[in-house]
This record gives structure tokens, C-alpha cells and sequence, in this order.
């Protein structure tokens, strides 16, 4: 379980080289700036970033198989509703030789998730400003989302985005095994609940 900073920044380093490393500090410092400009996140988290934010983000790659992050595999990782860029731009800069599409509606997010984007050289990271509902539909090799739609509402909207081996890695906070009930259980049979590392009481609903 990761319970601090220092615990965070440890788990995230395990996870990369120093080049990458590099990016995720750079990225949490363009949060931190853009995050006086517009509310990206709550200002009581970011004192806690690398735990609540950055670190939790970069679970989620755990949660998938080796062979997703290779530059071959299929079509790019899809993250709805990216925000200020978690966990999309977090698996992005831990992967930059991937494919990444980060959708995220919000006209001043998404200018701020370019900025970003240009400012680590994500040359494989795309940003699309428009609601999921307006983008030609591809295959993803895996989608994400943080805080984007109840379940059956976004397993229904990425559905067009969605093939048999499509991997899906879903944090869903306390509210995990709640809303995996939901489904029917015929689709709910295809998915499970991982515990969060930087949540004890919080899940990531996996389909992988």
C-alpha cells in the first residue's frame, strides 16, 4: 500500500527509467502551476499529488499485460475524460513510444493537456477535444477512465472503441463493486475488482 509521498514517488520510479521519470516531474509541476489558473485538482490534494493523483494513475498500468505497452500492439490506449491529464498523460509519459488518445471536452483542458503534451515531446499522444460521442470510432488496445461516466453508461459509450481484446482499467473509487453489480451479469461476468494501491478502500474494475 502506498500511504505518503515519498512512498508514491518510489512506486512511480520502479515503474520507469530516469528519462521517464523526468517527464512524470515535469508533468506534476505543469499541474501544479495550471492548477492556479484553472481547478484542475482540489487544491487540498496537492500537497499529495504523487499519491492521490500521479501514483494512482500509474497503477493502473500494472493491471494489463506486458505485451500493451508494445509500439505494435494495435490501435492507441484510450482514456475518457482525461482532465488534467490522469490517467491518460500519467501512462503516456510512463510509455512514450505508445500510442495515447486523451479525450476530454472541456475547451480549456484540453488547450492545457496539449501544452502538456508538447512541453514532455509526447510525439505518440493526441488530444481530442470533443466529446467520445463525435470521434470515428478505432480499436483500442486499452481504455481508461477516472472519473468519466457510471459504468454501464461509459461501457456503452467506448462500446464503438471496444474489441474481444481491449483491456479496460477502471478506477471507480469506493464506488467499484457497487457499480460492477449493476451490469448484467453476463457483461459483468467479464469484469473484476483489483484494490488500489493508494486506496485501501477503493477498487479499479479490470477487464484484461
Amino acid at each position: 500500500m502506498i500511504s505518503n509521498e515519498t512512498e508514491a514517488r518510489a512506486y512511480v520510479a520502479g515503474l520507469t527509467d530516469a528519462e521517464g521519470m523526468a517527464r512524470i516531474e515535469a508533468f506534476a509541476a505543469l499541474v501544479l502551476e495550471e492548477n492556479q489558473q484553472q481547478n484542475l485538482i482540489a487544491k487540498a490534494t496537492e500537497a499529495h499529488i504523487w499519491q492521490r493523483h500521479i501514483a494512482d494513475s500509474a497503477q493502473l498500468t500494472q493491471n494489463v499485460s506486458r505485451e500493451t505497452f508494445n509500439a505494435n500492439a494495435g490501435g492507441p490506449w484510450l482514456d475518457l475524460g482525461t482532465g488534467p491529464g490522469f490517467p491518460g498523460l500519467v501512462i503516456a509519459a510512463l510509455y512514450p513510444n505508445m500510442p495515447v488518445v486523451l479525450v476530454e471536452s472541456r475547451t480549456r483542458r484540453a488547450e492545457s493537456l496539449e501544452r502538456c503534451v508538447a512541453a514532455l515531446n509526447l510525439g505518440k499522444c493526441r488530444v481530442e477535444g470533443q466529446q467520445l460521442e463525435r470521434i470515428t470510432p478505432f480499436h483500442a488496445r486499452a481504455i481508461s477512465a477516472r472519473a468519466f461516466a457510471p459504468l454501464a453508461k461509459l461501457l456503452t459509450l467506448s462500446a464503438p472503441f471496444s474489441t474481444s481484446t481491449t483491456r479496460y482499467v477502471l478506477p471507480k473509487g469506493r464506488s467499484a463493486a457497487q457499480e460492477l453489480e449493476t451490469l448484467k451479469p453476463s457483461i459483468r461476468a467479464m469484469f473484476h475488482v483489483k484494490h488500489s494501491l493508494t486506496d485501501p478502500e477503493a477498487g479499479i474494475i479490470v477487464k484484461a
